[in-house]
């Protein structure tokens, strides 16, 4: 059964309906479901399909690409000795094939290519040479890797610059998806317990499938993170070897971002690295973003200069939190849910889900039309200026002369306000007007589950944004 998605497939199974042959690349983080997504929009029929294998030499890839050509009928007397050769045989299999549209799909193409080998050469003769002057294929190419996609595949600058169809980045699920999700497999969770479990999972359908219907959340944690069996105990270093062939630069830019929860420049990471690091280091932040880790953003009032880098990933930040030195208690979460600390770090996972739930704020502020700017902003204190120091978290500039200063609480009934937080508020917004020096009008918007308590001093908020806001 598959969840969400519908553009996706609908992308997908318009190629059948074409007039010409296409070329489709899908990209997306591991476990996200793009090889589900795939084989459910064709209903697992497919002309030709391989996988490549992890961490294999060339020899054992064409091997096993030969297999799979024997599989589908193919008689192949010697296994080919390059992939210029492989494609050939493949030709050879797609012109036997009685079908309408010839769908051909290449899962995990990153694991079939090796240092040296001709594998991108052999798909551009493919595709230029045949493929693309018939009427009746469609040639799907999928991986996790999705810096290698970009840079050989989306928007590679050779024979295969500008030769996609299109290409299907597959996201994570949104709230509302993760709540089709857990209706579909009788989760039993509700909305505050599915943006628990988003702080903990982020949108990734691999992982919600893991919780069993019979347990609760704080079980389902246990089980899947804590106990000796954890399935996800080790998936913080397999995810990042599954996108990068040399994981450990990014590693560690990762653990350098997750150590200031607002983000940081290119220079303060710099600044953490061993010399000579700052070459690549463009590079690896382009492609931490591009894979959906990695947030940049400009702080408010800076256009130009001094973007920020922002860790978004909940799994990883949850891992950095709980995991990096995992507690002995095998039921560590069931113990841990209800206490003061827990409570802080839900304040703290909260932002973050807000953050990956912007456009559904914008719908619910009635804004989705107006061009806006998503960014925080911080200023020290300075006395001599009178500016108090602040920070806010997200700030939503606004193309119609508005600015949303947007205060994110998270707590289990309705927020109230008293009169000390007035005072903060306006404080925040005298310094922001000072700091920034805008001319543009400053809103209030409240971001909290429940909603707001109404008091004499809940006029301060001039939008409350809620959690069913979140799962429009």
């Amino acid at each position: 059964m598959i969840i969400a998605r519908e553009k996706e497939i609908a992308k997908l199974r318009s190629c059948l309906e074409s007039d010409r042959s296409e070329f489709i690349a899908v990209y997306g983080r591991r476990r996200i479901g793009k090889t589900f997504l795939i084989r459910e929009s064709y209903n697992y029929s497919f002309t030709f399909q391989y996988a490549g294998i992890a961490n294999a030499s060339k020899e054992i890839q064409l091997s096993s690409f030969a297999d799979a050509l024997r599989d589908n009928g193919m008689f192949i007397e010697q296994n080919p000795k390059n992939w210029l050769q492989a494609f050939q045989f493949l030709k050879e299999l797609i012109k036997k094939s009685t079908e309408k549209k010839r769908v051909v799909f290449l899962d995990e193409l990153s694991w079939m290519w090796t240092p040296g080998c001709d594998l991108i050469a052999a798909l551009e003769s493919f595709w230029n040479g045949w493929a693309s002057t018939r009427k009746d294929i469609v040639l799907i190419t999928c991986a996790s890797a999705t810096s290698w996609m970009m840079k050989n595949i989306i928007h590679a600058y050779g024979g295969l610059h500008n030769r996609l169809s299109f290409a299907i980045g597959v996201a994570p699920f949104t709230l509302k998806e993760c709540e089709e999700f857990s209706e579909a497999y009788n989760l039993a969770l509700s909305r505050d317990q599915i943006i628990e479990a988003y702080m903990i999972l982020g949108g990734v359908p691999y992982y919600w499938s893991l919780m069993d219907p019979h347990n609760s959340l704080p079980q389902n944690i246990d089980a899947m993170f804590f106990s000796p069996e954890a399935l996800l105990k080790d998936e913080y270093k397999y995810l990042y070897a599954s996108l990068f062939r040399n994981p450990e630069p990014y590693l560690r830019v990762i653990e350098i971002l997750g150590t200031k929860k607002i983000g940081m420049t290119r220079e303060e990471i710099l600044a953490h690295l061993e010399q000579g690091s700052g070459g690549k280091l463009s590079d690896i932040l382009e492609d931490l973003e591009h894979c959906g880790f990695v947030r940049s953003y400009h702080p408010f009032g800076r256009k130009k200069k001094g973007s920020l880098f922002q860790l978004m990933d909940c799994f990883t930040l949850f891992h950095f939190k709980y995991l990096a030195v995992p507690p002995t208690d095998i039921r560590f979460w069931s113990h841990f849910y209800n206490t003061p600390k827990a409570n802080v770090w839900r304040g703290l996972a909260f932002e973050r889900v807000c953050l990956w739930h912007v456009q559904q704020i914008l719908g619910a502020l009635g804004i989705s039309g107006i061009l806006t700017d998503i960014c925080s902003w911080q200023c020290n204190g300075d006395e001599e200026k009178g500016i108090k120091g602040a920070q806010i978290d997200l700030v939503i500039d606004r193309q119609d002369k508005q600015v949303d200063l947007c205060e994110i609480k998270c707590c289990g009934e309705e927020f109230e306000v008293n009169k000390d937080m007035v005072e903060s508020l306006r404080s925040k917004a005298s310094s922001f007007k000072k700091n920034t020096g805008t001319r543009k009008g400053l809103r209030q918007t409240l971001i909290t589950p429940v909603g707001l308590a109404r008091n004499k001093y809940s006029g301060i908020f001039n939008s409350v944004i809620t959690t069913d806001d979140l799962f429009s």
